[in-house]
């Protein structure tokens, strides 16, 4: 049986009562069920948002989502990516509901327990579905893979600087700002 939107959002609301807090996607018909995000991937995703943010908003460029937006996907998919960007033109105005809008950019992070593959797989979904641009976070490498449409992947190291002229003019980011800072134990505030 291939399930749908309104199959998930029945378990959803099944689920809203329930003690622990599962992120629930729909893919191919399948529900993907996903625990919470190890607090390093958290922070980077919180860090990405907070870093387009500034960079978005005063110039009123369109609306950045975290890991709770939901997105219905031209092939029926729902799926949230751990952060995501859709431009003033795409989206005049946000609904109470899951975006049918296509992401112009999705960014995935991996956490302890994915496997990379997995989420190469899901970036190439994305891009299929007619995202722009998907950016493939890997803490252990320390490691961002920008995707675009029929172009080769491009791997920007630590020290390295990325920049999305087509989404976003003048803005760039230092790779190793996603990262979290190392405290010292007896470290004077």
């Amino acid at each position: 049986m291939s399930l749908t939107v309104n199959h998930l959002e029945k378990l959803q609301d099944q689920l809203q009562n329930a003690p622990d807090d599962y992120q629930i996607e729909l893919r191919e018909g399948e529900l993907i069920v996903m625990g919470p995000s190890d607090i390093v991937s958290s922070y980077i995703g919180a860090q990405l948002s907070f870093l387009l943010k500034l960079w978005v908003s005063p110039r009123r460029l369109g609306l950045v989502f975290d890991s709770s937006g939901g997105f219905i996907l031209p092939n029926s998919d729902l799926t949230a990516p751990d952060v995501s960007y859709v431009s003033r033109e795409r989206m005049p105005r946000t609904v109470r509901y899951f975006s049918e809008v296509v992401p112009d950019l999705v960014v995935e992070i991996k956490s302890q327990s994915d496997r990379l593959s997995k989420l190469q797989d899901k970036i190439a979904m994305f891009l299929d579905q007619g995202v722009k641009i998907g950016l493939l976070v890997d803490p252990d490498e320390l490691t961002v893979t920008l995707y675009r449409p029929a172009q080769n992947p491009m791997v920007f190291q630590d020290e390295e600087t990325l920049t999305i002229p087509e989404l976003f003019p003048g803005w760039e980011l230092q790779i190793s700002e996603l990262w979290p800072p190392v405290f010292e134990e007896n470290e004077d505030f």
